[in-house]
């Protein structure tokens, strides 16, 4: 029997990588449902591409022009998610969450319900709405992968085991295009050094965020939540190859560590299959890399968004809502030029503990309305700064 399968996001990167993971075992995969938000030419194209009757496109405009092209052709055109129940009658077996922002968060919580399986690369729906998520998994019995590369090693290495018999968890980061730049260069970094990731391809706004190293920030606050332990055992590590992606430290004087190619198709191949006996990409130990790991501490100096997570507290709070829309707001910014590098590290770590965002830390995330109003609320209190 065919799985079935519905992508959140299926334009953005991961979405293409799921796909392409698809096309090869076509036989095996029936998809329900593909979304995306302005890319509604590639989303008609895969949907011809795959057979699939059912799109979303939540763009209003471009919403308009797909139900134009699709009308004489055998593709429901839907704005939203409004229909979910529609379109997805049954439970379907797999969905992958990859839309980008917080704006991923409510088509992520609003199918968990017609799912019984959820893989969730998007990282704002777990850093914002992580404790209402939860809750929608334990009502729906929906089990939940994480395909982050670092939250899939780590979800891979506890494999189920008791969090109390953790000690540390390392999550690894490649440090980034300025890994070996001098501090005292770092007035001189351009757009276009930024952009050049030494070891992943990615849109333009996680690579910003893997140069400043705020993408490790939320990783440490994602692992956080899913695993259910403290900031203060889990560390971050530079690791210049990408090869090892987290290590997990138990009590008993055991460690553990999971390598893979720098490749998303890795995790994401692992959590549709879960079938150790599929093959993916059948390539040897890279000796060389394992005989020189090269693991550090974080040089905080050079990286201080990395003391931002002395800030935050243990309970999930709105204030993860801010931190992220902070970010984006200024990350966004850099890539317009209005702001150079070095102002944009300062702006997140200065803007993010202004007094009056303060109180959200002690505020409890109960409905996604919140997390939409309080992005709301930030964005025109930064827009009111005239950055």
């Amino acid at each position: 029997m065919k799985k079935k399968i519905a992508i959140l996001g299926s334009t953005s990167s991961i979405g293409k990588s799921l796909l392409y993971i698809i096309k090869k075992d076509k036989k095996n995969f029936k998809i329900e449902l593909l979304t995306a938000n302005t890319s509604y030419k590639e989303l008609i194209a895969q949907a011809k591409k795959f057979n699939v009757k059912n799109i979303v496109i939540t763009d209003l405009d471009s919403f308009k022009k797909a139900k134009i092209i699709c009308k004489n052709k055998k593709i429901n055109v839907f704005q939203n998610f409004k229909s979910l129940k529609k379109i997805l009658p049954k439970k379907v077996d797999y969905v992958m969450s990859a839309i980008s922002g917080i704006g991923g968060l409510l088509p992520t919580y609003k199918i968990i319900n017609r799912t019984k399986l959820i893989a969730i690369a998007n990282k704002e729906a777990i850093i914002c709405g992580w404790p209402l998520i939860q809750k929608e998994l334990k009502k729906y019995k929906t089990k939940f992968i994480p395909v982050d590369s670092e939250h899939f090693s780590i979800f891979s290495l506890l494999d189920n085991q008791n969090k109390n018999d953790i000690e540390k968890i390392y999550i690894t980061a490649s440090g980034g295009p300025f890994r070996n730049l001098p501090k005292n260069q770092f007035k001189k970094i351009k757009l276009s050094d930024a952009l050049k990731h030494p070891n992943w391809r990615m849109g333009k706004k996680i690579t910003i965020d893997s140069a400043t190293l705020m993408n490790k920030v939320f990783e440490v606050i994602e692992a956080k939540n899913i695993f259910d332990i403290d900031f203060n055992k889990i560390s971050i590590l530079t690791h210049p190859k990408s090869y090892v992606h987290a290590i997990v430290k138990f009590k008993n004087g055991l460690s553990k560590f999971l390598i893979h190619e720098p490749d998303m198709r890795i995790p994401i191949f692992n959590s549709i299959y879960n079938d150790k006996n599929k093959i993916f990409m059948n390539k040897p130990l890279d000796l060389k890399i394992l005989n020189n790991l090269n693991l550090r501490e974080v040089q905080k100096s050079k990286f201080p968004l990395i003391k931002l997570l002395n800030k935050i507290p243990n309970q999930s709070s709105l204030f993860e809502t801010i931190l992220i829309t902070i970010n984006d707001y200024l990350v966004y910014k850099f890539l317009e030029k209005k702001i150079n590098f070095q102002e944009l590290i300062k702006l997140i770590y200065k803007i993010s503990n202004y007094k009056e965002f303060q109180k959200f830390k002690k505020i409890h995330p109960k409905k996604l309305k919140e997390i939409y109003n309080l992005r709301d609320y930030v964005h025109l209190k930064l827009d009111a700064l005239g950055i």
